[in-house]
């Protein structure tokens, strides 16, 4: 179903599919087996304990290269909307996709080092991921407004610009009530010590993670009206 979409529109709707899975599937298989409270665990708490912790780092990995193509289709089709009507300089456009990739590193880096096994890598390369995405979809959806009304609507506009508010608001608190944590675990109950700024970080974790789903199903219309031509080119001496 996804390969019938016009244009390169599949390359966001699978990584929108993709990613909910990733969150979903791991975050069932965790509660089952008991690894976690199934009460707003952290993302990466889904992904610790083997079996999860394999489908998550596989899962989210995949999601980290689709997230890396999305982001440099995006860019290639702005530079292509700039050729007839200059709305942004080629060198914002290239800095904005700078940022994404290194989001796209730091989840790498989260499905690559488990929480409890390194957690200093891990929570460096989740700080990377979130605070890089959080700036990358703030761009675009600058980007987007700049390229009203020839190439996007005003209302696609300020869902994305919602979106991006949303998530910067979600992410100060998801790192001020993280670092006010005293213990690395993952299986919290309420009424411990350290729970309130667990509940309260983990939520906003949750909305900065589906904000950056909902983001990237915004651009399937716009990849449906682009596509990718691979010339070949054969020279004679």
């Amino acid at each position: 179903m996804l390969c019938c979409m016009p244009g390169v529109a599949f390359v966001p709707a699978l990584l929108v599919s993709w990613s909910s899975a990733a969150f979903i599937i791991s975050y069932v298989i965790a509660v089952l087996a008991g690894h976690v409270e199934p009460l707003v665990p952290y993302i990466s708490d889904t992904g610790t304990k083997p079996p999860e912790s394999g489908v998550f780092g596989f899962m989210i990995n995949i999601s980290a290269l689709l997230a890396a193509i999305t982001m440099y289709i995006r860019y290639l089709l702005i530079e292509k909307q700039n050729e007839s009507s200059l709305f942004v300089s080629s060198a914002c456009n290239m800095f904005t996709l700078c940022v994404g990739l290194m989001g796209c590193t730091g989840m790498g880096i989260v499905a690559t080092f488990q929480e409890l096994a390194v957690p200093s890598v891990h929570d460096i390369g989740a700080l990377v991921a979130f605070g890089s995405g959080v700036v990358y979809i703030t761009l675009q959806s600058i980007i987007s407004y700049r390229s009203c009304p020839r190439w996007n609507t005003y209302f696609v506009c300020h869902i994305r610009m919602a979106i991006s508010i949303i998530s910067c608001i979600s992410f100060i608190p998801m790192i001020v009530f993280a670092s006010k944590i005293s213990m690395t675990k993952i299986d919290w109950t309420p009424g411990e010590k350290d729970y309130t700024y667990h509940f309260t970080s983990a939520i906003c974790e949750w909305t900065v993670a589906f904000g950056f789903i909902f983001f990237f199903l915004t651009f399937i219309r716009d990849f449906q009206r682009f596509s990718l031509r691979i010339s070949t080119e054969i020279h004679e001496d």
